[in-house]
């Protein structure tokens, strides 16, 4: 083999190395990738919260323990019993009186299963997840994620008001407002009734953003704090 192929086959797996540091963040010569990507691993991004008749929350689920509400909510009963068990039970509970005035939820379990049952003032058993509304079940879903028993270092809650009636738009911004206290929530919302709730507390910061000739702007140009990198 020549010098020249020698030292290619040297470039090419020195770059290979440094390409695997990259992908999987090696302790050794890229800590700082890898910090980086567990605290990225962290964070919670619920864009999708299902609330349709064939989402696994409406049905039994497998009770085990669940300090993380899945991304389309669909360990919803384990998430509400662990946060019973081992998180904020009292504040999972006034959190959904305060949307629903004598209202308390409930997780049975039948052979391993999970499922979840409200109680509602004025009828005369409880609902299972099947049959409440869409609105309700999201609401439920957005508690689950907002009272983890392992916050994240940041939350992402898109258009958490779909699906919601009005009436609910201030217990959720109370809900939002108590969450950000131990983590860091961004809420992209249209919905101007929980955007105004939002907005009178104190720790909460408002960003509008418009769109003009198909390019997103800010409102009045005022650059929010971030910086984007040059391409």
């Amino acid at each position: 083999m020549d010098s020249e192929s020698k030292l290619q086959i040297e470039i090419n797996t020195k770059e290979a190395r440094h390409v695997r540091a990259f992908l999987v963040g090696d302790p050794r010569e890229a800590v700082e990738l890898l910090m980086l990507r567990e605290r990225m691993r962290d964070w919670r991004f619920y864009y999708h919260l299902r609330t349709d008749r064939d989402e696994p929350s409406r049905k039994p689920q497998i009770g085990t323990y669940t300090p993380v509400l899945a991304s389309d909510g669909s360990d919803l009963a384990a998430a509400v019993q662990t946060i019973r068990e081992i998180g904020a039970a009292e504040e999972m509970d006034s959190a959904i009186a305060d949307a629903f005035p004598g209202a308390r939820v409930e997780v049975t379990s039948n052979d391993g299963y999970f499922e979840l049952e409200m109680y509602q003032h004025g009828l005369l058993r409880p609902l299972k997840a099947a049959e409440l509304s869409d609105g309700t079940l999201r609401y439920l879903l957005l508690v689950a994620a907002l009272l983890s028993p392992r916050p994240p270092a940041l939350m992402i809650l898109n258009e958490p008001e779909t699906s919601l009636h009005p009436d609910l738009l201030p217990p959720l911004a109370r809900l939002i407002a108590q969450a950000s206290k131990r983590s860091q929530a961004v809420v992209v919302s249209h919905a101007a009734a929980l955007v105004s709730a939002l907005d009178a507390d104190a720790d909460c910061r408002q960003i509008v953003l418009e769109k003009h000739l198909g390019e997103t702007i800010v409102r009045d140009g005022t650059p929010p704090d971030w910086i984007w990198p040059s391409r």
